[in-house]
């Protein structure tokens, strides 16, 4: 780990001071890939987390208050802050959560979209005068911020899915605390805390409480301050954090990306050599450890023989290992849990009869890339998220059972579909049950001024562009009576 850049990142901004947390434990944060102990982080108590929601109470109004201009100055500043600080963020990316250069690059970029996006936001929240009936009544609608947001952050691509909440919350008026993944800590929230503070975001306005989730989990999300949490993760988890939201003393909004199963379909009529580089990245970027990543991949009946047959020949020369390297296409994954559920899924797969077209041992955390053919629908590999560098391909007889195969999931996160014919994909994307669908492209795309977010068990709400300021404000309904009203009695 380079030694350059911001220190004393085993310290938590909680409250507009950065310290110690106060709980008794601490974590260790590894290099997925060597093994090798980056920071030892003595973790945020109850105490911590009540002083960083009182904190962001107290600054939100004087916050909140700034003109666009100055809020949208700010994002501008941490933007160049990424720029002069890229290489420093990439290297924290490679050697806290495991990604490739390359995919680390792509995160960075992300990271710095949405909050370059966000400083447009300011300007963008407009309010409304509606016509009204009542005679002498002028209608007024105002959008303001909702005021603190909780924030929930994965270890997958950490510091895009803090800042893709933090970013546009903030630049909207409202204040922020965040809780990242314990293996992230780092790049999930206390990176991005330092670019703020820089860049002069005023104290107490973003905190973060790095805490064990049996210690400070559902405290995060049951406190009465937040108005909003935005939570990014497993379904499972995201099922129990709706709960506690709508079950405590105060009803909270929620927006939640949870899990995927996205479907690749390749109709007869697609450009095969094109469909096979899409699944190869699509599948393959950081290790499949993706929401969007291809899940499924569904092969209409005429292509299916070719379309394996050159899949299995690209993903059998992907480069894996150091994820330093610029040439490795697959790194680890996060840790050996991750990797002892995915042996447990290679298992599964050969258990329910999937026939092995490409294996490999893993050396520590890095699990080779695993391809399965003869796929059905029923099989554990087909049903459940991955998260992790194996796949199945599956035969459909035509396009109309290839739909049906693609619906067939209780996910609707991202999908794609190949085709020579656009008004036929088309019509095909109109039948796909996803809040994603791309055509003649992979499933793992993500633009700052377009909505991002999934049906089904996929999740709630929409974030990005005009649809983050939806998510991170509400409107306020003000009449004015100008002239006496006649009252019934």
């Amino acid at each position: 780990m380079k030694n350059s850049g911001y220190q004393n990142l085993d310290l938590q901004p909680i409250a507009g001071q950065w310290r110690k947390g106060r709980s008794p434990r601490s974590l260790e944060v590894l290099d997925p890939y060597s093994g090798d102990t980056l920071l030892n982080l003595p973790m945020a108590s109850h105490a911590d987390l009540d002083e960083a929601y009182q904190a962001a109470r107290d600054a939100q109004p004087a916050w909140a208050s700034l003109g666009p201009t100055a809020r949208g100055d700010i994002m501008r500043r941490v933007v160049a802050l990424f720029d002069s600080r890229k290489e420093e963020i990439i290297d924290w990316l490679i050697r806290e959560s495991g990604s490739t250069r390359l995919k680390a690059e792509i995160e960075w970029g992300s990271a710095r979209g949405i909050t370059q996006e966000a400083a447009s936001l300011p300007g963008r929240m407009h309010g409304r005068i509606l016509p009204s009936d009542i005679p002498g009544k002028e209608s007024r609608v105002y959008r303001k911020p909702l005021g603190v947001v909780g924030v929930i952050s994965p270890w997958n691509f950490p510091l895009h899915l803090s800042a893709r909440s933090v970013a546009p919350a903030l630049a909207l008026g409202n204040t922020v605390v965040i809780k990242p993944a314990s293996d992230t800590p780092v790049t999930g929230g206390l990176l991005l805390a330092r670019l703020f503070e820089e860049a002069g975001l005023p104290a107490g306005a973003l905190s973060v409480v790095v805490g064990a989730g049996s210690e400070i989990g559902d405290a995060f999300v049951e406190h009465p301050i937040p108005s909003f949490i935005s939570f990014t993760g497993s379904t499972e988890v995201g099922r129990n954090i709706g709960r506690i939201a709508a079950s405590g003393s105060h009803l909270k909004h929620v927006a939640m990306e949870l899990g995927g199963n996205s479907p690749f379909v390749v109709l007869a009529d697609a450009d095969i050599e094109t469909a096979v580089s899409a699944a190869v990245t699509g599948k393959f970027l950081h290790q499949g450890q993706i929401c969007m990543a291809i899940n499924r991949i569904i092969v209409e009946a005429p292509l299916v023989q070719e379309f394996t047959r050159r899949f299995v020949e690209r993903v059998g020369a992907l480069p894996y290992g150091d994820p330093a390297r610029p040439e490795t296409a697959i790194g680890p994954v996060i840790n050996r849990r991750q990797l002892d559920g995915l042996k447990e899924k290679i298992a599964k797969a050969r258990e329910e009869g999937a026939t092995v077209l490409l294996e490999g041992e893993p050396q520590g955390n890095v699990m080779p890339p695993h391809v399965f053919g003869d796929v059905t629908a029923d099989m554990e590999i087909a049903k459940e998220e991955i998260f992790g560098p194996l796949v199945g391909i599956q035969s459909a007889r035509d396009a109309a059972h290839a739909l049906e195969l693609a619906n067939n999931s209780d996910y609707g996160l991202s999908s794609a579909v190949f085709t020579s014919d656009i008004a036929r994909g088309m019509q095909f994307a109109q039948g796909l049950r996803a809040g994603m669908t791309h055509i003649n492209d992979m499933p793992v795309n993500d633009e700052a001024n377009a909505p991002f977010g999934g049906e089904k068990n996929s999740g709630l709400g929409r974030f990005n562009g005009d649809w983050a300021i939806e998510e991170f404000t509400t409107d306020h309904w003000i009449t004015v009576q100008t002239t006496p009203r006649g009252y019934p009695f």
